[in-house]
């Protein structure tokens, strides 16, 4: 893992990298402005480099953007990442803060690998002395819990199913100081979530819930914030089977939003947040085979309310749904799930935004949004009027589990929300969790995407 520590004396860093402005041009090292001269840094440009015999001279010129720096510390990994160099920055700036995080961002590689992976060369990166430890601290605890987050979605079902996630969860847990209780089976029966169990029938693993909680002495919320998180470690369809081809290459991904929200409440836990926090983890695989679920059956869900099956391959809201019933016993706050649920959320917005919903107060979507463009994992409100509901309605049972080909994801959100009776956020995270093409820091594959969002957002919401 990337780790970030203030430069110490004996610093042999071989690439030097410069945050500076035009106004402080002036005070940079004799040596770094003769640099400057011989840059060819073009009109426009933000950064460049001169390579020496075993060395990097980077300046980074007049950028306040966060996300431009961020993807600047990404363009910097792929130049220096054969060297073999620490990296050291020069600036007491925030933005030094934000180009490190890019750079470990960019900086990540699946360790959990099948061949042997590439050396990572790039494993210390080095801040002003005068940086405070805090802030130390709370960098090298992101790059933690992202990295956790995108390895485990890199992960295939062959090596993470329900039991091993829960596993994961554990040992989290006794790491961060949280406590964590798993579900087996038989206690998942005597509850009778059905949804879950239902999602279940098709796999010869058994499903787990995992409820994890972090509480601090006295915590600014007198009532929990629940998060809720879809654990689908791969998914089939069911017997509604995904088409082919490549429809389910990425499906190891199913379980992205539960990886978000164990991802950020490891990271609240790890950083002390002064904030109680509730997690409820469903999981369980979705296959078509044994005893499976089919259309046409009537699911009696952990609430009592009955659903009609109507496609398999809308399993996700079968188990969040049981797991929203559970939150109930909490008398939590506020209520947010992140679910990748469905491909019309992606189809809308693409993969560079999360799709949000809901019936909380403003002020919760606010803070949401204003989190989202602080760390540049963005969310877009769509509308949430009870006219939606009606495309869920069943005409033998409470509900069905799916809508009309028409905003699929406002009417699956609308079927979520009968089972909350708190104040409720959803997230539709099927689009920014996943990337089949490397982006900039975001890299290939599972991004983290929600993990730094969901931690700002209790930041912001949540201040002292």
């Amino acid at each position: 893992m990337t780790k970030v520590k203030k430069v110490s004396k004996g610093d042999s860093s071989k690439v030097h990298v410069w945050l500076t402005g035009k106004s402080q041009i002036k005070k940079l090292p004799s040596d770094v402005l003769s640099m400057l001269e011989k840059l060819r840094l073009k009109k426009g440009s933000t950064w460049d480099y001169l390579k020496g015999p075993d060395s990097y001279s980077i300046v980074i010129l007049n950028v306040e953007n966060d996300e431009e720096l961020r993807i600047i510390g990404s363009e910097i990994v792929d130049l220096v990442a054969k060297d073999n160099a620490e990296i050291r920055i020069h600036s007491k700036k925030r933005e030094a803060f934000i180009l490190a995080e890019g750079i470990a961002m960019a900086n990540y590689q699946f360790l959990r690998h099948f061949s042997k992976p590439a050396k990572n060369s790039l494993s210390t990166l080095l801040l002003d002395e005068e940086t405070p430890d805090e802030e130390i601290k709370e960098i090298n605890n992101i790059i933690k819990a992202v990295y956790w987050t995108r390895d485990v979605v890199n992960t295939p079902v062959s090596h993470l199913n329900a039991m091993q996630l829960a596993d994961e969860i554990i040992r989290l847990g006794k790491e961060a100081k949280f406590s964590v209780q798993v579900l087996q089976k038989a206690q998942i029966e005597a509850l009778k979530m059905g949804g879950l169990l239902a999602v279940n029938k098709g796999s010869i693993d058994p499903p787990t819930f995992s409820t994890l909680e972090y509480k601090p002495k006295k915590p600014i919320n007198r009532q929990p914030l629940v998060l809720v998180g879809k654990g689908v470690v791969y998914d089939t369809g069911g017997l509604s089977l995904k088409p082919t081809p490549g429809s389910m290459d990425a499906m190891k991904s199913d379980m992205a939003g539960a990886a978000a929200v164990i991802g950020a409440t490891y990271l609240a836990a790890l950083q002390k947040l002064n904030v109680h926090i509730i997690a409820l983890i469903p999981a369980t695989d979705n296959r078509p085979g044994m005893n499976a679920y089919t259309p046409g059956d009537v699911i009696t869900m952990f609430n009592g309310s009955t659903v009609e099956v109507l496609n398999t391959d809308a399993e996700g809201r079968m188990i969040l749904a049981d797991a929203l019933s559970y939150a109930d016993k909490y008398n939590p706050e506020l209520v947010i799930d992140a679910a990748t649920l469905t491909g019309s959320a992606v189809r809308a917005i693409g993969t560079e935004a999360s799709i949000i919903m809901g019936n909380a107060k403003d002020i919760y979507f606010e803070n949401l949004e204003k989190s989202g463009r602080i760390v540049h994992e963005r969310v877009v409100r769509f509308p949430f009027w009870d006219d939606y509901r009606k495309h869920m309605l069943s005409k033998i049972a409470d509900l069905k589990n799916i809508g009309t080909a028409n905003a699929g994801m406002i009417s699956a959100g609308k079927f979520l929300e009968t089972f909350v009776k708190a104040p409720y956020i959803h997230m539709d995270v099927a689009g920014p969790t996943w990337l089949d093409s490397k982006e900039n820091y975001k890299g290939v594959g599972g991004t983290g995407f929600g993990v730094r969002l969901i931690y700002q957002f209790m930041k912001l919401h949540y201040k002292k």
